[in-house]
This record gives C-alpha cells, sequence and structure tokens, in this order.
C-alpha cells in the first residue's frame, strides 16, 4: 500500500494483475484523505465503463463517481481548472491513459505541486505493457506492486489470463473490457499452460460479454 503520510510530492504508479486489489486500494487511499478533511480529485478512464462511465468499481461492491478521462483530455488542464487545494489526484486504471496523458500529470507533479497516485495493470493479456502502464514505469517516481495468487497453483500471479467461451486467448485485441466473467490471474506457468479442464468449471457459461 501507498504510504500517503509523507512529505513529498511524487507521481506513483501501483499495478498488479486483475484481482489484486487496486480498485479497492484507490477508494481507500480516497476515504484517508477525505478522512482528515482533505480534498482528492478521482479520474477514471472513459473506456472503462463495466459500473458506467465515470464510475471507479470495486470487485466487492464499493464504488464513487470519477471524472471520466477521454483520451483527448489534456490532463494537467483537467486538474488545473479545479477549484480548491487538491491534497492528490488519484487515478484508476490508468494503464488505459495515452503515453503524453503520463506527461501531462508529471506536469501536474512538477508544476503544481500535486502527488499524483495511478493504479492499474502492468501488462495486457499477451504480456505486452499497455502504453501508459510503459510511460509510467518509465517517468514515475515510484513504482509498487500488489500482488495476488495464479488461480490454478497459489503461486504469485504475474498476469491475467483472458478467456473466452471457455477457452484462454492469445491473440486478439489489447483492450478488451471485461471483469471475473473474462479474466483471471495466473503466474506464467499456467497462463501458458492452464487446466483446461478448471477453466470449464471456472466458466460454465462464458459469453462474449466484454467489449473491445
Amino acid at each position: 500500500m501507498i504510504d500517503i503520510i509523507r512529505g513529498m510530492t511524487q507521481l506513483f504508479f501501483e499495478y498488479g494483475a486483475m484481482g489484486s486489489g487496486k480498485t479497492i486500494e484507490i477508494l481507500k487511499v480516497a476515504h484517508n484523505y477525505e478522512s482528515q478533511g482533505k480534498k482528492v480529485l478521482l479520474m477514471t478512464p472513459a473506456i472503462d465503463d463495466r459500473a458506467g462511465i465515470g464510475v471507479i468499481s470495486s470487485r466487492i461492491g464499493l464504488k464513487r463517481e470519477a471524472i471520466a478521462i477521454h483520451k483527448t483530455d489534456n490532463l494537467f488542464t483537467e486538474v488545473s481548472r479545479v477549484d480548491g487545494e487538491l491534497a492528490a489526484v488519484l487515478i484508476d486504471e490508468a494503464q488505459f491513459l495515452e503515453p503524453f496523458q503520463v506527461d501531462q500529470l508529471a506536469d501536474v507533479v512538477d508544476k503544481l505541486n500535486i502527488p499524483v497516485m495511478t493504479f492499474g495493470l502492468r501488462q495486457d493479456a499477451f504480456n505486452h505493457l499497455f502504453p501508459g502502464s510503459k510511460r509510467l514505469f518509465e517517468i514515475a517516481d515510484k513504482l509498487e506492486e500488489m500482488k495476488t495468487i495464479c488461480t490454478f497453483c497459489g503461486k504469485k500471479a504475474i498476469t491475467q489470463l483472458r478467456v473466452v467461451d471457455g477457452k484462454p486467448q492469445y491473440q486478439g485485441s489489447q483492450v478488451f473490457i471485461g471483469g471475473d466473467e473474462t479474466y483471471i490471474p495466473v503466474c506464467r506457468k499456467h497462463w501458458k499452460n492452464p487446466d483446461l479442464k478448471k477453466l470449464k468449471e471456472f466458466f460454465p457459461a462464458n459469453k462474449k460479454v466484454s467489449k473491445q
């Protein structure tokens, strides 16, 4: 967990496989700030509309409204327009940010002296970095991994397996929005060689409910 009690302003990226609790963490960080009477700005990319556009929603049912980020938005401008003093900018699903938007968040830190904490996936279901995550790895001041376990063996999960119609997917669109009905956290071994029998048990009626 990112320690929010600090005397420095930085760009943070907290990342992990699906199911590692990233969304719960961002909601907890927001609550911690607000319980101290401090103002935060919550943002999330509009492309992830599973709970509605501009909604941060966790798997356990906690949710909050947030500012929806579109691909052409200037995040430095958006933050600059906020009335009142901001204690932090908190961004969920940061892997979907454009690289230039990550640079704008760095400007928020460097020019406006506001901490920016981003939360998201490191890589896609084919083990390639998302452009937004790649840029965060390149320029973030602090990186922190949130851990979860492989669905099959209980070892550390490093990625997520995409499953459609009960079958693992190893090609397709990088962005394929979905939740527990489409993705499971896995280690490298079981990403390459998942237990197909167990997959059918996990996804007895898996349908193409996700969208590209």
